[in-house]
């Protein structure tokens, strides 16, 4: 048996292609990224041409799956968390019009926001999609699950969701491979309804997929991935879900727990599995990387007076990430203490890149919008958002991706003048297209600075969708084209920048300024490739 050192993120792309995926959708989002990255690298997957390329955002990935799957093949979409929202639409629509080849959602969380701007936690989603999910513990188990969950997608007509988290996604752990599955022929929907939402039909699929509830159910209850650990000491029984299993395990040498433990690893709740343990112990105590998903659900299926401890009750923070040593106070054991960080050692914030065009868009910027003040400049995701800190102080506000446009809109809507945008090129192709049309639409006295690097630079320098062709979308838009502007950010063209961003702070329409210069890193990552290239 073959067996590799991957990442979680490595072990769910290895068992899509071995699962016998036809095609995979992303876009780059920490911690999902190294998904879509390794697929892209994978030698059986060009053998094989496998669909690998970067989606605009994650709705579209969503859909180009769904259509993959309408095409009878098996296809894998992955996203952070955060993305699952702007993907919501058609995910939640997808457990409505099921599935023809196997359809797999990976979506990785991002507890302590390491990278996002939020720690939700998309088991609700599943949930609230009513579409079984699942919720790997270790490599291991992301590989196979993964790899099986195309067939118990095409068993139950179904999309089905895996959960992961930041720790699993980035620590590696050797992973025994089993043999590869064939790709599916393609074939569409032997009902030719199936994915025609129109509401007399889409009434008959929602009916379909509350009558898989029962199949759904009954499979968690039965799954390998579900556990029951008997123990001897049943003052406490304890419920840990994904990672959180691997933390109770650390914290007891063979991974000898003393009291009954029931694993959770696939979705809906096994109400069964859990009223078992319920029944013999005297309290429980639920571990999960998140919300308090499944103790909630134990409050309200088991309300017998027994004590339910978790992150509700204050046992475990409401907060962050779960960890070996919270583990260990929430059982009452000692736990390794970490030092605190001296006080006279100073923070060290993340900074922009030496060299990195934006600090010359930031010194411009400043200076252009001096006489007015930057809190009317308003910003969104990506390497740039580092504007908010000193030095630069430039930028006031980071909400969602493509939000910058439509709140300076907004905010020009409201009278502030001039409104002031700041996104990159990405962020742009991914949710600002349609903030733009809708400035052009109502000629918002807006002034858009995007900042064209050529690369989604913030996770990784993967290529963007509309490379070289930022200009002309924007006129295409309505954008009139004396208002779209151009410079190249560098130190010697200060006096120019700041002389074009004066001119469209006061022009009162919408107006684009597009600074364009390639990622320094990426630069330095294409030169050491040539380089590579060259001496081999």
């Amino acid at each position: 048996m073959k067996k590799l050192l991957l990442l979680g993120d490595e072990a769910i792309a290895q068992g899509a292609i071995d699962g016998g995926i036809s095609g995979i959708y992303a876009y780059p989002g920490t911690p999902s990224t190294e998904i879509m990255e390794y697929v892209q690298r994978s030698k059986t997957a060009k053998e094989k041409n496998i669909h690998r390329s970067w989606s605009t955002n994650e709705k579209t990935a969503m859909e180009a799956a769904l259509g993959m799957s309408y095409a009878g093949k098996r296809a894998v979409v992955c996203m952070k968390h955060v993305g699952l929202n702007v993907a919501a639409d058609p995910f939640m629509n997808s457990a409505v019009t099921g599935v023809n080849g196997g359809l797999v959602i990976v979506v990785a969380d991002d507890p302590s926001m390491h990278s996002s701007q939020n720690e939700q936690d998309s088991r609700y989603f599943g949930k609230f999609a009513q579409i079984p999910f699942f919720e790997p513990s270790n490599q291991q188990e992301a590989y196979d699950i993964t790899r099986e969950a195309f067939g118990f997608s095409e068993k139950f007509n179904t999309p089905v969701l895996i959960r992961i988290t930041t720790r699993l996604a980035h620590s590696r752990y050797a992973v025994n491979l089993s043999e590869p599955l064939e790709q599916n022929t393609a074939s569409f929907p032997s009902d030719p309804k199936q994915f025609i939402l129109l509401p007399s039909i889409a009434r008959k699929r929602y009916k379909s997929l509350l009558s898989n509830q029962t199949g759904f159910l009954k499979e968690a209850e039965n799954s390998k991935y579900n556990k029951y650990f008997p123990g001897t000491d049943k003052s406490i029984g304890i419920v840990a879900s994904g990672i959180a299993f691997n933390y109770l395990m650390e914290n007891y040498n063979g991974g000898n727990c003393p009291y009954p433990v029931a694993k959770i690893s696939q979705y809906p709740v096994p109400k069964g599995l859990i009223k078992k343990l319920y029944d013999e112990v005297e309290r429980l105590l639920i571990l999960e990387e998140g919300y308090p998903f499944i103790e909630e659900q134990i409050k309200g299926l088991f309300n017998s007076g027994k004590p339910v401890h978790g992150r509700l009750d204050g046992t475990l923070p409401r907060d962050g990430e779960l960890n070996p040593n919270l583990t260990a106070k929430a059982l009452g054991k000692d736990y390794e203490k970490t030092y605190e960080v001296p006080g006279f050692i100073a923070n060290r914030p993340p900074e922009l890149c030496p060299g990195c065009g934006h600090i010359d868009v930031y010194n411009a910027l400043n200076e252009a919008i001096k006489d007015y003040g930057n809190e009317r400049v308003l910003s969104d995701i990506g390497c740039y958002t580092l504007g908010a800190l000193p030095p630069f102080n430039s930028i006031s506000s980071c909400v969602d991706m493509g939000a910058s446009i439509t709140m300076a809109k907004g905010a020009a809507d409201a009278g502030v003048f001039p409104a002031v945008a700041v996104i990159g090129d990405s962020t742009f192709m991914h949710s600002g297209i349609t903030g733009l049309i809708d400035a052009v639409n109502d000629n918002s006295p807006v002034t858009i600075i995007i900042l064209d690097n050529s690369a989604v630079a913030m996770t990784g320098g993967q290529p963007t969708s509309g490379e070289g062709r930022i200009a002309e979308i924007c006129k295409a838009a309505g954008v009139e084209p004396e208002h779209i502007r151009k410079f190249v950010p560098l130190r010697k063209n200060h006096n120019q920048m700041v002389e074009v961003l004066q001119e469209e702070f006061n022009y009162r329409g919408v107006s684009v300024v597009i600074a364009e210069r390639e990622c320094v890193r990426v630069l330095q990552r294409d030169k050491k490739l040539k380089k590579q290239t060259i001496n081999n």
